[in-house]
């Protein structure tokens, strides 16, 4: 099957090259990118010199539609929703890694990525791409909107628990941190190595535009789930997302009964590694890779649990996910071209 990349420059887009240069089913046919159309691929990025022969071209719809069978678009919000109007029309499936499609509620776009949203029946229209939790329904999609990074690491831990009860819907504290790709590639004060090395700062507090994706979800399978607090941080490395997340558990709640929650729910997932209690992962251990690894333990002297989830912003946050979700779109094998080892050290 033949796909394109609308982006394909990005670290989103560059990821996803690497990722479906080893896919068994997936061609790339085609690779856009605006600002350095007519440039070979591997010109522009040097670790691709010698692999790929693939011309950037500028944006073309019908092109895309007559030689690719799904689309990524690894593109920043705001540009995204432009771009799905035209390429829906022409039978052509989209993965969309922006935000432009994921927070549903009128008004919340605008209110939290400061940008017009994208017409509202696109947004409908569009299936949210948590694999793990969403299968049915990306199955039968043709226009999906790939999770966010935070989002991803934080709800694949709080699932389970929201979805059975197990904890206080009112109060949830999630305590992120991310590395400077998650930035994206173009350069700003805050990840500029001089600012960003040896230096951990806190950014976007209480007006994170993840925080309405994270409680929309959360409220899609526990309808009494209240907002919650979302901190993230930037941290001096290329890759990572370390959620820790704090929650009450309900009274009686036992460790079994979270693990038990877990393990039935991801025991035959194989993106997902579960730690278990007192076991705790660490970002260098999902390095590369399309894995979220999550450990826990109840502290029976507050009545709460803190739930530790590390995936790789890049790959499970981003390219990686998008591919899944691709294997689902299109009936194959999940796993194909995912099956990666995570690179230690």
């Amino acid at each position: 099957m033949n796909v394109s990349v609308v982006g394909a420059t990005g670290y989103s887009g560059m990821e996803l090259i690497r990722l479906l240069a080893n896919h068994p089913s997936f061609t790339v046919s085609g690779v856009y990118s605006s600002s350095t159309a007519g440039s070979r691929l591997d010109a522009e990025n040097k670790q691709l010199h010698g692999l790929t022969q693939l011309v950037l071209k500028e944006y073309n719809a019908d092109e895309i539609a007559d030689t690719s069978d799904l689309v990524f678009l690894a593109l920043p919000s705001g540009i995204a929703k432009d771009l799905v109007p035209e390429l829906y029309e022409k039978n052509v499936k989209i993965i969309d890694l922006s935000g432009d499609l994921r927070l549903k509620e009128h008004g919340e776009y605008e209110q939290w990525y400061k940008k017009p949203a994208a017409k509202a029946e696109y947004v409908q229209e569009a299936v949210y791409g948590l694999s793990e939790w969403n299968r049915p329904n990306i199955g039968k999609a043709k226009l999906l909107a790939n999770p966010g990074c935070y989002p991803t690491a934080t709800l694949l831990a709080l699932a389970p628990l929201a979805e059975q009860g197990l904890i206080e819907s009112s109060d949830v504290i999630v305590d992120a941190k991310s590395g400077i790709s998650g930035a994206g590639k173009k350069s700003s004060n805050a990840t500029h190595y001089a600012h960003a090395n040896e230096n951990l700062s806190i950014y976007k507090v209480h007006k994170h535009q993840h925080i309405p994706e994270i409680e929309q979800q959360l409220r899609h399978w526990n309808s009494s789930f209240e907002p919650i607090m979302f901190s993230t941080h930037l941290v001096p490395m290329t890759r990572g997302i370390m959620a820790t997340i704090h929650a009450k558990v309900k009274k009686g709640v036992t460790s079994k009964e979270i693990l038990d929650a877990f393990v039935q729910k991801y025991e035959k997932e194989p993106f997902v590694r579960l730690r278990g209690e007192n076991d705790f992962p660490s970002t260098k251990e999902v390095y590369g890779t399309n894995f979220c690894d999550i450990g826990f333990r109840i502290d029976e002297r507050t009545d709460r649990v803190t739930l530790v989830s590390v995936i790789d912003n890049l790959v499970k946050g981003a390219a990686g996910q998008a591919v899944h979700n691709a294997n689902i779109m299109m009936g194959l094998k999940e796993t194909e071209g995912l099956q990666l080892v995570p690179v230690f050290p």
